[in-house]
């Protein structure tokens, strides 16, 4: 509650309205004096922190270990005790992708780990990583030049149609300018730096799903976009855990005891985000246990098929915008 003195002058500075008292009956705004002192903003700054703090860590508790309370309670009406189911996975986002851009390491870590056990098991047969160079056995393409050359005098079932021609120019084209080292670091860079806008794609069709399997009367579309709001905060918040976990750990190199803590948060988390849309459905449509079971395996299947699609989809999109 802002401690301000209230304006003498009645008329809102925001949009003009005449205002009675404290706020303005139009568009709530309080109608203190705009310039404020050091001190106020001081006070101003802690209760705002104080607040948001209170529901942040209430909404976060609730949301990793109390499926589907958050929206049951969104949804009664009990909003200001936690934060909006926007606001929060776009939050959480922001997080993701500011964390995965400061602690990047791990994949190109990986990628020269596994490129030097290749090149030692190569060194014991006398050949050398450098020798395969970008055309290896997994990217041996013909040229452009020998395409067109089919495309031109070939026998009619050797020639590729407008869609596979473009496919293959374009595959020619990544694989003359970049090793296959390099593809992979960046499409998954690519990958990890944009999960939380795939998710953010795939949200509203998991809603229609929710939709089509649950009584159209009784819930509407935007309380399965609530729930599917914080389902997916979840999932993001659970990766965002499972990740900064293994970047700690992997600061004491692959060899410490402690990894042992990565690989177990990885497992129990991964389990955890299987098992978790099975107690929230249940919870929050209230149907019967088995009714709950049967659709949660339908729902998880149907979905995790059409992520995959989607996520193909998102693969081909990647490989042809590599430059």
């Amino acid at each position: 509650m802002s401690h301000s003195p209230i304006r003498e002058d009645k008329t809102c500075l925001n949009c003009g309205h005449f205002v009675e008292q404290k706020f303005c009956p139009n568009c709530g705004q309080e109608n203190t004096d705009s310039r404020k002192t050091f001190h106020h903003l001081f006070i101003h700054f802690f209760e705002d922190l104080t607040h948001y703090e209170n529901a942040f860590w209430k909404t976060i508790k609730n949301l990793l270990f109390k499926p589907a309370t958050l929206t049951k309670e969104y949804l009664s009406g009990k909003r200001l005790s936690y934060l909006a189911p926007v606001r929060l996975y776009i939050f959480i986002s922001f997080i993701t992708f500011l964390l995965i851009a400061i602690f990047p390491g791990s994949v190109n870590e990986n990628i020269n780990k596994s490129e030097k056990e290749l090149n030692a098991e190569m060194v014991k047969s006398n050949i050398k990583l450098g020798d395969i160079g970008s055309n290896d056995k997994y990217f041996h393409l013909k040229s452009m030049k020998e395409i067109d050359s089919i495309q031109k005098y070939g026998n009619e079932k050797n020639k590729l149609n407008s869609f596979s021609y473009w496919t293959y120019e374009k595959a020619v084209h990544i694989t003359e300018k970049f090793t296959k080292k390099e593809i992979i670091e960046k499409f998954i860079e690519s990958f990890s730096h944009n999960i939380p806008k795939i998710l953010f794609i795939i949200m509203p069709f998991f809603a229609f799903f929710l939709w089509l399997f649950h009584d159209k009367k009784k819930w509407y579309y935007f309380d399965h976009g609530i729930f599917t709001l914080h389902y997916f905060s979840f999932l993001l918040l659970i990766f965002l855990v499972m990740f900064m976990i293994d970047r700690i750990i992997g600061l004491f190199g692959d060899d410490s005891p402690l990894s042992i803590i990565s690989t177990i948060t990885g497992i129990v988390g991964t389990i955890w985000m299987c098992y978790y849309f099975y107690p929230a459905h249940h919870r929050f449509y209230g149907e019967s246990r088995i009714v709950s079971f049967v659709k949660s395996a339908i729902l998880f299947i149907i979905n995790a098929l059409f992520i995959i699609f989607l996520l193909s989809l998102y693969v081909i999109y990647t490989f042809i915008n590599i430059h």
